[in-house]
């Protein structure tokens, strides 16, 4: 008797974009659950898991899995989506329909964006069909995300060599990441706080005593994540060339030391530049003016915020200094490299699209108040 024969196993094949699209679906809280759900069927389809294998996890019928896994395999991310109903025809009017996704970018008079009430005031409609509507042509008016684009005029050539010492550091060379945190408040609660707990969430008073701030250098080795750092009271060009010394002191001296700074004046002050001079292995690369999101330090700067200063409480400024120095001595003892995976084209021809969109948006601005 011959040995029985299985269906062969169909693995889908992603594309960077629908990897990335099925990604924000899946941990997307914007997105419904059963949208969420599909993106995983796909994606785990694509790890070569079984039907058996993705039943069980997800818990649901093989029916469903060969559903949307024959949708995407036909139509790709838009065959994940719900196809209209053979039953009743929708009853909004379309003058109504078009008014509410039209004039979703044009916020009401002393108002900076609309919501689903005065929308639905606006065009005549219930809450209920305007968030309908704009769920499905994927508007999202609550949503703000911030940005900053560069007016420096030879931005590409700083970029370049900025971004060149990621990709390709030189020999014999240190690359650091360099910028200050200031005004690191100390800020005590009147009150400890609720611990994190099973039904609830952590809690702490809204009041608080400062205690005066404190600014932190730091350097952030490219190569291996460790940090050079010093706490100072001050933030001034002084304080900048005593850190600089520091660095000299701290490294090897056979090495040349590549510094990623951005503009701020105390960095170009004429006694730094005395200094920097006279100490021909320190080689100074400035960010162009905006982009402070090339400096990898910065990442590092995010984590110290939330893992320390945002939360914390501290009885006096110099606690909060102890609790700095304690913090770096825990990182320098499991250093966390920071690599430049971003791709460089990929950058430039998002800022080259954002600039246009200014521009044409700051002529329509021009030609509305002419």
């Amino acid at each position: 008797m011959g040995k029985k024969i299985g269906r062969p196993i169909t693995i889908c094949s992603l594309s960077e974009e629908d990897k990335k699209e099925l990604k924000k679906r899946i941990k997307g809280y914007t997105y419904s659950k059963s949208e969420s759900e599909r993106a995983q069927i796909i994606f785990l389809k694509s790890q070569g898991k079984t039907q058996e294998e993705i039943r069980k996890e997800l818990k649901i019928s093989r029916r469903s899995i060969m559903k949307w896994v024959t949708r995407y395999l036909t139509s790709g991310i838009e065959g994940l989506k719900d196809r209209p109903g053979r039953g009743r025809k929708s009853f909004l009017d379309p003058e109504k329909v078009k008014t509410v996704i039209t004039k979703v970018s044009q916020p009401p008079a002393n108002k900076n964006r609309w919501s689903t009430r005065t929308m639905a005031k606006e065009a005549g409609i219930s809450q209920t069909s305007v968030l309908r509507i704009w769920k499905a042509n994927d508007i999202k008016p609550h949503i703000t995300k911030t940005f900053k684009l560069s007016k420096y005029p030879r931005f590409e050539e700083k970029f370049w060599d900025v971004i060149g010492l990621y990709l390709n550091p030189p020999e014999k060379a240190l690359v650091f990441c360099c910028d200050e945190k200031s005004q690191c408040q100390a800020l005590e609660r009147p009150q400890p706080g609720l611990p994190l707990g099973i039904g609830h969430i952590k809690t702490k008073t809204h009041d608080y005593y400062r205690h005066g701030t404190t600014t932190l250098f730091a350097a952030l080795n490219y190569l291996n994540g460790k940090l050079i750092s010093s706490v100072q009271k001050r933030h001034r060009h002084e304080e900048w060339l005593n850190f600089l010394k520091q660095i000299d002191k701290e490294t090897a001296r056979e090495l040349d030391l590549h510094l990623i700074i951005d503009n701020y004046s105390m960095h170009k002050h004429e006694k730094v530049k005395k200094w920097l001079s006279e100490h021909p292995r320190f080689h100074i690369h400035f960010t162009p003016t905006g982009s402070s999101w090339m400096n990898l330090v910065e990442r590092f700067f995010a984590d110290i915020t939330n893992d320390l200063i945002k939360e914390g409480s501290f009885s006096s400024l110099k606690e909060l200094e102890r609790s700095i120095e304690e913090y770096m001595k825990d990182r320098n003892a499991n250093p966390r490299k920071h690599t430049w995976r971003a791709e460089w084209l990929k950058i430039l021809e998002k800022i080259n699209r954002a600039r246009r969109v200014l521009n044409w948006t700051e002529y329509c601005e021009g030609k509305k108040n002419s």
